[in-house]
């Protein structure tokens, strides 16, 4: 059994990175919680895959996050058609690989686009409609790599610390208008992308770092997020939120 959050009815969310992985958990965690949910997502297959899933249908909206013109036109499109936008999860992320000697210009700002610009300009597209309605919530992604130091993700890692530093900023320039801003911090999830880069020992040894031994699933990432936009959390606000099962 899962809480259900009767403030989280009705309200209007947007997921970024919503098709496949944790960003599919969330979708579907607040579908359940009777919110009206619009997800976008590059990966148009997996998007219109989940949409048809889910009951009632969310909203499904193709869209490259590197394209900045593309973000302000198709949040000013949800806008409309959910009638404002009351939660912004910025879920989208890539966790590329590369060594140091190998990271050219084109993959630093490629990785700094598709992991941290994206989530202010997101964010900046409906804080007006926020600061209208004295209220609102954003939920961003950072991640614990960088806080146990991973190798070969140096330009993701720095993308992801940048985040929470812009957590901090946001929530300190919008708690005025009634606008909260938090950081999820996940550890290792269990998504079919993760599996690609981990073979059953690594993971296992993953496991063996954390205080709790198993998996951590989308649904524990969703939970959390759940909370964090209800009106339960309505004084949480600048904070990191880890759910890493304590890897340390």
């Amino acid at each position: 059994m899962r809480a259900i959050y009767p403030s989280l009815k009705d309200k209007r969310v947007v997921v970024t990175g919503g098709a496949t992985g944790i960003g599919a958990g969330l979708v579907e965690a607040f579908v359940a919680q009777g919110a009206r949910v619009a997800f976008i997502d590059i990966n148009e297959n997996a998007g219109l895959a989940l949409k048809e899933r889910l009951t009632p249908s969310p909203i499904f909206r193709t869209l490259d996050l590197c394209d900045l013109d593309a973000i302000g036109a198709t949040f000013t499109a949800l806008e409309a058609e959910l009638g404002g936008i009351e939660v912004l999860i910025n879920n989208a992320a890539r966790d590329d690989r590369d060594s140091i000697e190998k990271v050219t210009p084109a993959f630093w700002d490629k990785q700094i686009a598709t992991n941290l610009r994206h989530v202010f300009f997101a964010a900046q597209a409906v804080i007006p409609g926020m600061r209208r309605r004295k209220s609102g919530v954003i939920i961003n992604f950072s991640s614990i790599s960088w806080h146990v130091g991973l190798t070969d993700l140096l330009v993701y890692q720095t993308a992801k610390a940048g985040i929470e530093g812009m957590t901090r900023a946001l929530a300190r320039e919008l708690g005025a208008d009634g606008i909260r801003v938090n950081t999820i911090v996940p550890g290792h999830v269990d998504t079919p992308r993760q599996k690609q880069w981990h073979t059953p020992e690594t993971e296992a040894q993953i496991v063996a770092n954390q205080s709790l031994k198993s998996l951590i699933q989308p649904a524990d990432i969703a939970a959390l997020a759940l909370f964090l936009a209800s009106d339960d959390a309505r004084m949480c606000t600048g904070q990191e939120y880890w759910v890493a099962g304590g890897w340390l």
